[in-house]
């Protein structure tokens, strides 16, 4: 799998008024979940030469994400600060001006995938910060054949231009996934319900529509089925990287069945389970400080 889009470092302030840098970015969190879950993944994202960036590279590396497709420059690294509220929830403001991640340009790119590339997964800023967001756009129009192409929106209102909505919606008609959060679905269907919301997706020819729900767990939209699953109790430290590596479990559920491929079929009980396994992924990232996703040996068995 190939998973395109920034990295960066978010500057977590605490409650308390504390500080801590930590590593994030939602396509670097999904990378390193999907790695760290035993699925072959490559990273396709600009770091900078600087010191944060040698350290994102460093660790998708450590978890066994390729980097063959990445590029460097000297930008600094992007940074996103997030306030974090005493429930663990956070907002986030970015400092993206001449920074390393939006600096993806066409000419970084490679001139094809490998043929045993089976999914292309793109989420948060690569869909939204240009020139990256155009870059990426196109690259994964041009590749989608043959592959399942995965989009979470995970959207920021504060950093939307006028052609982000175009951009995202041509998208989605092209893909097999959209994993989006319900504050997401409220964003693009204001006059509608996450369900609702969710049919208006799959309208577009989409395979498979999952929801994040927070602490109520996930849902489920795929052809004429609808699911709902709670999510396991769980003592959250903070919500960072939930939603990445929800997205993550989904992605690997469906490689460990042998079902990622583009025109995708489930059953009700194989949508369940893959609901149930990216649930347990996600409340073991939320149990422990910043985006932190577990290894496939913390899982119970899919």
């Amino acid at each position: 799998m190939v998973v395109c889009g920034e990295a960066l470092m978010d500057m977590i302030r605490n409650a308390d008024g504390t500080r801590r840098a930590m590593p994030g970015g939602g396509p670097f969190n999904t990378a390193r979940a999907l790695a760290r879950l035993g699925v072959p993944t490559a990273f396709l994202g600009r770091f900078s030469t600087d010191k944060f960036g040698q350290e994102l590279a460093a660790l998708l590396a450590t978890d066994g994400v390729s980097l063959s497709l990445a590029s460097t420059g000297p930008e600094p690294t992007t940074i996103a600060v997030a306030d974090l509220d005493r429930d663990g929830f956070a907002e986030y403001q970015f400092l993206i001006e001449g920074t390393s991640a939006p600096s993806l340009t066409p000419s970084a790119m490679p001139e094809h995938l490998a043929d045993d590339v089976d999914a292309i997964h793109i989420g948060t800023l690569g869909l939204t910060l240009e020139p990256m967001a155009s870059t990426l756009a196109e690259f994964a129009l041009r590749e989608r054949a043959g592959r399942l192409l995965m989009i979470d929106p995970n959207i920021r209102p504060g950093l939307l231009d006028e052609s982000y909505r175009d951009r995202l919606n041509s998208l989605i008609r092209a893909c097999t996934v959209v994993k989006a959060s319900d504050r997401d679905l409220a964003w693009l269907y204001p006059d509608r319900d996450y369900a609702a919301a969710a049919a208006d997706v799959l309208a577009q020819g989409v395979s498979l529509v999952v929801v994040t729900l927070g602490a109520d767990g996930a849902f489920g939209a795929h052809r004429d089925v609808r699911l709902r699953v709670a999510t396991p109790p769980v003592d959250v430290v903070d919500t960072i990287g939930a939603g990445d590596a929800f997205g993550a479990g989904i992605l690997a559920w469906l490689h460990d069945h042998d079902l990622v491929r583009p025109s995708l079929v489930l059953s009700e009980d194989q949508l369940r389970s893959a609901l149930d396994y990216a649930c347990h992924v996600a409340s073991l990232t939320v149990a422990r400080a910043g985006a932190d996703p577990p290894r496939k040996s913390e899982l119970i068995p899919a």
